[in-house]
């Protein structure tokens, strides 16, 4: 009978489970299982567990751990220790992990390392953690244009076990300048004489050494690429992004917006394993910028003081007002947002969209016009039923056009378009919601 369910966390052994249970569980289940419960430890406990492990998949189960458990695991296990996993793991994981580590730890782990294992953490470890780089890896095969297929597939044999995959090779000239890519599935059924550069795709897709991660990800889910090359300004090659770090990369930036669009500073931290202290302090932020927001609004309703008190009944409009508003920009916002990210729009796509948008929001204008106007009539009359009517068409426009114009104005400030959230549109929107209200009924109830 199973002691594990991969299915299921519930079915993880406990932390008190029997000596022989646990050591079955670390010896038989899969990585990321291991990782997960290694995981869920006191911070005390990890270290010994892992290393526990059998040391011919303890990088492999360390490597599916989340980079902060990583981090804090190798500051309680010893310098020699943590060597033979990093020397083991994925060239573009590792060295995430060392750029994650504090300066004495970096150079206690790099004292145990041999020279080609330092180069290349070197090397990787030096781009930022928002570039191509930070998803590269030195990990892939090899081949020249004079190879036979028979050549090449003996080459990729020898390259197969230091390599993340052999199914996609590159062939280079002696600069090392990319000149083609290759298929395992054309070298497996070309004759054994054919050559390499008759078989290989000249020119293949590639990203320049300073496009984003984003950039990088849409390419390969564009072409639908199990890895893509990374080339220097001369075209040689310094890398490849598999395509399962790629779509790490696009998760941790969804996450990213759903933080900004929620206003809460962006966070890598496992929201369970995360601490109250920063919990609070990634949200107070924004929480405390908004309250100074909010008091425009408050601004304008003591300003139109006098009409308030005249006529009572508009009181108890406004929150439905400024919440339509409030409401219909923060719809354009999300739309806007996510096209933006995914890139279906551009910033020149601007003046064609605005004018759609226009037309959109005026019809919605229209409709909760009419929805509610009967409601005017009914607690003031008509006057107060055409105020509030003009009011809900005027406020819905504007604050679909903010709401759609926001995200656009942060990514010509070469700011994050997902900064213009529901909360921070909605905010804009209810100031220009309460002028916009009380100068109608003004207006018109003084005539």
């Amino acid at each position: 009978m199973p002691i594990y369910d991969r299915h299921s966390m519930g079915h993880l052994p406990s932390a008190h489970a029997s000596k022989d249970t646990i050591a079955t569980f670390l010896a038989s289940a899969h990585a990321v299982d291991v990782a997960t419960w290694i995981e869920q430890l006191p911070v005390a406990e990890r270290s010994q567990q892992l290393l526990d492990v059998d040391p011919g998949r303890r990088a492999n189960v360390f490597g599916k751990m989340s980079l902060a458990a990583q981090t804090d695991l190798a500051g309680t296990v010893a310098a020699a220790d943590l060597a033979r996993i990093v020397t083991r793991m994925d060239a573009d994981d590792r060295a995430d992990l060392f750029n994650h580590l504090a300066p004495d730890d970096q150079k206690a782990l790099m004292a145990e390392l041999d020279e080609a294992d330092r180069a290349d953490i070197r090397r990787l470890s030096v781009h930022g953690d928002r570039s191509v780089g930070a998803l590269m890896t030195s990990d892939y095969a090899v081949l020249a244009e004079d190879m036979t297929a028979k050549d090449a597939l003996a080459a990729l044999r020898r390259q197969a076990p230091d390599t993340e995959t052999i199914y996609r090779s590159y062939v280079l000239d002696e600069s090392r300048h990319l000149m083609g890519s290759i298929r395992l599935h054309e070298l497996v059924l070309a004759d054994d004489m054919t050559p390499v550069a008759a078989l290989m795709e000249a020119d293949p897709i590639s990203a320049s050494s300073d496009a984003s991660r984003e950039d990088v990800a849409h390419l390969i889910a564009r072409y639908d690429l199990l890895a893509l090359p990374v080339v220097d300004a001369e075209g040689i090659l310094l890398g490849i992004v598999t395509h399962d770090d790629a779509a790490d990369a696009m998760q941790a930036e969804m996450t990213e917006d759903f933080q900004k669009i929620s206003t809460v500073l962006p966070f890598s931290q496992n929201m369970r394993q995360a601490s109250i202290r920063l919990l609070y302090s990634k949200r107070i932020v924004w929480l405390a910028l908004l309250v100074f927001g909010n008091l425009f609004s408050g601004a304008g309703i003591a300003y139109f003081e006098e009409t308030i008190l005249a006529y009572v009944s508009l009181v108890f409009f406004l929150p439905l007002l400024i919440d339509s508003s409030g409401n219909a920009g923060a719809q354009s916002a999300t739309l806007m947002v996510r096209a933006l990210a995914t890139g279906d729009v551009v910033l020149k796509d601007w003046r064609d969209l605005i004018g759609r948008e226009l037309f959109i929001a005026a019809a919605l204008g229209a409709t909760m016009a009419l929805v509610v106007f009967p409601l005017g009539i009914w607690r003031g009359g008509s006057d107060v039923a055409l105020v509030v009517g003009m009011t809900m068409f005027l406020v819905v426009i504007i604050g679909s056009l903010v709401g759609m114009s926001l995200p656009f104005l942060l990514s010509r400030l070469k700011l994050d378009p997902a900064t213009a959230s529901g909360p921070l549109v909605t905010t804009i929107s209810d100031a220009l919601g309460v002028l916009i209200y009380f100068s109608i009924a003004t207006t018109m109830l003084s005539l």
